[in-house]
């Protein structure tokens, strides 16, 4: 049995995520800055997944943090075959009001906090010759007003990601940056509703990574773009 960590996993994408690998066998580690969190949501899918659901409060921002991460997953499930780097926030302004703060949270969030999730899990991957799935955006190769931290974070993702790639496919892991347009959730302070029901839904971000990794070996989509079908749910 192969197990994943989903860092952010406690919603959202992640969430949506962690149901779908489940739904297909995988133990599943999902963490959250807020260790409360991520240990509700795990309690709750118990009572269908037993065991193969665990909860973790981890800091993306802390490297030590995700090392524990790690060796915590290592010793509960005895290996790590999928690291999936989805903890992410926005902060959005024009440059003259974007705060040191939140242009640094961004930064640390989005692009250190996925070095420190890859960093911290290559040997294991390497080991169980796993996947490194990074959650970027198409924030990533489309900027906009107000963007200026979230686009440098996502472009930078985005090459972070390729680069991993062309390292550690010698090793026989495999890494894919999966770059979502609008989808149904929590993030930037919107609630979801009937009204996103023309967006992306978590649990096609989970179809699509439970599609990766059983992919045939020899093949790689290293980066996917994926985007609602009809913007904005027009007809």
């Amino acid at each position: 049995m192969k197990t994943a960590i989903i860092t952010g996993g406690s919603k959202g994408i992640g969430l949506g995520i962690a149901n779908a690998l489940l739904e297909h066998g995988y133990n599943v580690v999902i963490t959250s800055r807020s260790e409360k969190k991520a240990k509700e949501i795990a309690t709750s899918l118990e009572a269908k997944y037993g065991n193969r659901i665990h909860g973790i409060g981890c800091d993306v921002r802390n490297f030590k943090s995700q090392l524990d991460c790690v060796e915590s997953t290592i010793l509960k499930y005895g290996a790590v075959d999928v690291m999936i780097a989805n903890a992410g926030v926005g902060h959005f302004s024009p440059i003259e009001d974007m705060s040191l703060e939140n242009w640094n949270a961004t930064i640390d969030t989005n692009l250190t906090g996925v070095f420190h999730s890859t960093k911290a899990s290559i040997e294991a991957l390497k080991k169980s010759q796993g996947y490194l799935i990074t959650i970027a955006s198409l924030a990533g190769t489309n900027f906009f007003p107000k963007g200026s931290a979230y686009n440098a974070s996502k472009f930078g993702l985005v090459g972070f990601t390729q680069s991993v790639m062309l390292d550690l496919r010698q090793y026989g892991v495999k890494v894919t940056t999966i770059m979502p347009g609008s989808v149904s959730t929590h993030f930037n302070g919107n609630t979801p509703g009937n009204e996103d029901d023309w967006k992306i839904q978590p649990e096609d971000i989970g179809q699509m990574v439970v599609d990766l990794l059983s992919m045939n070996p020899r093949t790689l989509p290293s980066k996917i773009e994926v985007r609602p079908t009809i913007p904005g749910g027009k007809k």
